[in-house]
C-alpha cells in the first residue's frame, strides 16, 4: 500500500480496496461532515459530542479554523466522508506550541487501515507547523484507541478518575501527548 503526498493531502488504497483521501474539510465540505457526524454522535461510544453543528455553525467553523492556523481534515473513503482529523492550537501565545487532537471514523470503514493514515497524516501536519506538543484524551474503556496512541510514541501524561458517565458507568480519561522535540 502506497502513501501518495500532495500538499495536505494523501492519498491511498486501504486494506479492503476503498480509494481513501485525507485531505482539509472545505466549507462545501459541512453537509457531509454533518451526516457522517450524525450517525457517530448517535451511537455515543468514545466520543465527546452530544449533537451535530447546524449547517451554517460548521461551515463557520471550517473557515475559523483555516483562518486561524488549525487543521480540520476530511477523510473521504470513495468520495464519501466517512470521518474527521482536527488539531485545534492554543488560543493563547503562550499555549501555541500545543495542540488537542479529535478525530473520529466511521464504524463501517474502520479497521481496513486509515486510523494509522489520520495519525500520520497528523503527525506530520504538526511537525510542519512546528507544534511541540499534541495532546489527546482517550477513554478507559477504549483500549484500541489507547493502544494506537501508544504505538505512535504518545505518552501517558494523567488519568481524571470517574471522569466520564456514559450509562451510568463512570470511567477514567486518560490524558496522553506527543512531543515533537
Amino acid at each position: 500500500m502506497s502513501l501518495k503526498h500532495e500538499p495536505h493531502i494523501y492519498s491511498f488504497q486501504a486494506k479492503n480496496g476503498s480509494e481513501v483521501v485525507i485531505r482539509p474539510a472545505l466549507k462545501q465540505d459541512a453537509e457531509h461532515i454533518i451526516m457522517a457526524a450524525e450517525f457517530i454522535v448517535q451511537s455515543r461510544e468514545y466520543i465527546q459530542k452530544e449533537k451535530t453543528r447546524s449547517l451554517s455553525e460548521e461551515t463557520a467553523f471550517i473557515e475559523k479554523v483555516e483562518n486561524e492556523g488549525h487543521l480540520y481534515a476530511v477523510v473521504e473513503v470513495d468520495g464519501t466522508i466517512h470521518g474527521i482529523a482536527r488539531v485545534l492550537r492554543g488560543d493563547l501565545k503562550m499555549k501555541r506550541h500545543c495542540g488537542v487532537f479529535r478525530t473520529w471514523i466511521s464504524e463501517d470503514v474502520q479497521g481496513i487501515g486509515i486510523g494509522k493514515k489520520i495519525m500520520k497524516y497528523t503527525l506530520d501536519w504538526c511537525e510542519k507547523e512546528g507544534l511541540h506538543k499534541l495532546w489527546l484524551t482517550v477513554f478507559s474503556s477504549n483500549p484500541v484507541a489507547h493502544q494506537l496512541y501508544e504505538r505512535y510514541g504518545f505518552v501517558i501524561e494523567g488519568t481524571q478518575k470517574d471522569q466520564i458517565c456514559i450509562n451510568g458507568e463512570y470511567e477514567d480519561e486518560i490524558y496522553m501527548a506527543y512531543f515533537f522535540r
